[in-house]
Order: structure tokens, then C-alpha cells, then sequence
């Protein structure tokens, strides 16, 4: 099952989209998607039964353009950092060495979530200079989540499944970090995929608490990563559920993110598409491996009128979420 916010209102309007991401029939009894997470035993078999209706060709035209976030504001939104590759590469490229505590707790951090973006809305920004990048990667959607939940029982509590590009201001990361307190004004509102899918509509892409398919970028229209999101992920999706649901209780519509997607490459760092390798998910790693290989980094980060493409697709070569397509623009400010 495929759903979406189209956009009116805070918090959208919820469809249920078809398989093919060509129509959409409007979700009977609950208005939000949230909503529908707050009564999620109730309101599956409901909303499954609307998704046989529009997979049988019922519904109007569905357009990607008119989506908000499928959850344009929710409770709770956490990012992890799943794929250890990714960080260790950020501390040897400031020559840094990372604690053996990474490979067996993960990393976390709570992000702002009263302001998700659009898929396709503008990333509006004030200054070049914070060093604007976009990071892609998977996230998941829970119901409610008890305190104390195991990493195997916390599996059962993942309902739906998502793509994302957390945008960070890479240069404004290191004075907060310095302040001891973490991120805040570093990680501004980020964009999630047109479309929220079930994990069982995943197929056997979706194993073990990951999801085993390349997840694509082009950076200006040119490839940039296709790394394999179940390759090198150190900490599954029920791991980072039950480290954040370690002292408190999660509620339902809680966002749990894997961090940026990582491969490595012969047991090495990974390699530009150009260069035969995958590529990242974000423009810092390519500037990590460019400082430890040639002492210093040679690509830029993103200017105002960049764009960047995000999207997954199955076997098959079909989008399975939709498509994250978002330019960087000049905030005017009010």
C-alpha cells in the first residue's frame, strides 16, 4: 500500500496512491496521515481496502507536484546514522580516530520536525556559505513504540517507509558541535518522498530491517550515488528504533532515519560513478575521501540554483516512492 498528503492545510490531505504512482483515491475516515497512525489497527484494513479500489484502476490522476511531506509536521523526527562507513571517513578526513563505542551503539540526533519540505519545494537558503548539501536516505514510520522495546520486537513496529533528503549547512556543523550541545541551526527542514509505503509492498527488497535497493541522486542532472541501502549498514531499522526508544516511549508517526546511504569499495572508500565506483549520497563524503587522498577537498558544495533528484526503484526499474526534485534557492527572508 502506496499513501500520500496532497497539499492544503498543515498537515495535507491523505490518498491512497496506486502501485504505478498514476492515481489516487482519497483516504475514507481519515483526513491526515497522522490521523490514520493514531488508529493504525483500525485504519489499515480501511485504507488497504480504498488501495484495491485504485489498483483496479478507480481514482483521479496522481501528480507527484501537488504532494506536501506525507507527514508534513510530526512528533518525533531522529536520525540515525546507520551506515559507520560514512562516519568513519568524516573523522579520518580530519584526522581524527573513531571510538570502537560506533560499531556497537549507534549515533542519533533529534531534528526539527514542525516544517518538513515538499518533495518538489524549493530549499530555501540564506547564505552559500554554510556549506548547503543534501544528504539521502531511507527512513521509516512508526505506531506506537513502547519504552525498553527490543530490536527485534521494535521491527514489528515500523508501518511505513520513506526516502529523505536531510539538507545540512555542513559549515555551520563544526561550531555547534564545539559548543557541546549538538545540531540545531546546522540541520534546517528536510524533504521526504512523494510517497510512504508499507514494508510488505517492498517485496523481498525489504529483509532483515533494511531495505536492500540502489538509492539514486543526480546532482544537476548528473549521476552522483547509487549506493545499495542494505549494504554496509552497521545498525538495521530496529536497532536505531529501540536505541531512540531506549528511555522514552516513541509515539505513533515517530520518523526514524538510517543516515546517509555509504558503500564501501574494496574494503576502501567508495568511488565516483564516473570512476566505476557508486558514488555518495551527499557531497561531504566526496569531499572526505578527495581531503585524505589529495590533502584537501576539490568539489563545492550546493549554490543557489543547484538541484538535487532523489528517488528508488524496484527490479524492475519503476519508482517505487516518487521523486525528490528540489532546487536551492535564495531565502527573501519576510
Amino acid at each position: 500500500m502506496k499513501l500520500a498528503s496532497l497539499k492544503g492545510g498543515r498537515d495535507g490531505r491523505l490518498v491512497v496512491v496506486s502501485d504505478d504512482l498514476q492515481r489516487c483515491l482519497a483516504a475514507e475516515g481519515y483526513a491526515t496521515l497522522q490521523a490514520a497512525l493514531d488508529d493504525w489497527s483500525a485504519a489499515r484494513p480501511v485504507l488497504e481496502a480504498v488501495a484495491d479500489r485504485v489498483n483496479a484502476g478507480e481514482g483521479d490522476t496522481f501528480d507527484e507536484a501537488s504532494c506536501a511531506s506525507p507527514l508534513p509536521r510530526a512528533y518525533q523526527w531522529a536520525d540515525g546514522s546507520a551506515y559507520v562507513n560514512h562516519v568513519e571517513l568524516v573523522r579520518k578526513a580530519r584526522g581524527a580516530e573513531m571510538p570502537e563505542s560506533f560499531w556497537t551503539d549507534p549515533l542519533m540526533y533529534q531534528g526539527g520536525s514542525d516544517s518538513f519540505l515538499g518533495p518538489r519545494d524549493n530549499i530555501p537558503m540564506a547564505d552559500e556559505a554554510w556549506g548547503i548539501d543534501f544528504e539521502a536516505e531511507i527512513v521509516v514510520v512508526t505506531d506506537d513504540v513502547p519504552m525498553g522495546v527490543s530490536p527485534e520486537a521494535a521491527l514489528n513496529h515500523i508501518q511505513l517507509v520513506m526516502l529523505v533528503n536531510d539538507v545540512s549547512l555542513r559549515n555551520l556543523i563544526p561550531g555547534e558541535l564545539a559548543k557541546g550541545f549538538g545540531f540545531f541551526q546546522s540541520k534546517p527542514s528536510s524533504a521526504f518522498s512523494p510517497v510512504a509505503v508499507t514494508p510488505d509492498s517492498l517485496g523481498d527488497a525489504w529483509r532483515g530491517g533494511k531495505l536492500h535497493l540502489p538509492l539514486r541522486s543526480w546532482l544537476n542532472d548528473s549521476p552522483f550515488g547509487m549506493p545499495d541501502a542494505g549494504v554496509d549498514m552497521t545498525f538495521h531499522f530496529g536497532q536505531l528504533i529501540a536505541h531512540a526508544a531506549k528511555s522514552r516511549p516513541l509515539g505513533a508517526g515517530s520518523l526514524i532515519g538510517s543516515g546517509t546511504i555509504s558503500n564501501r569499495l574494496d574494503d576502501g572508500p567508495g568511488k565516483p560513478i564516473s570512476e566505476g565506483g557508486v558514488g555518495y549520497s551527499c557531497i561531504a563524503e566526496i569531499r572526505m575521501i578527495e581531503t585524505i587522498n589529495d590533502g584537501k577537498p576539490a568539489t563545492g558544495f550546493m549554490k543557489f540554483g543547484d538541484r538535487i533528484r532523489i528517488r528508488m526503484d524496484d527490479s524492475d526499474g519503476r519508482s517505487i516512492f516518487g521523486t525528490i526534485d528540489q532546487a536551492v534557492e535564495r531565502y527573501g527572508g519576510q
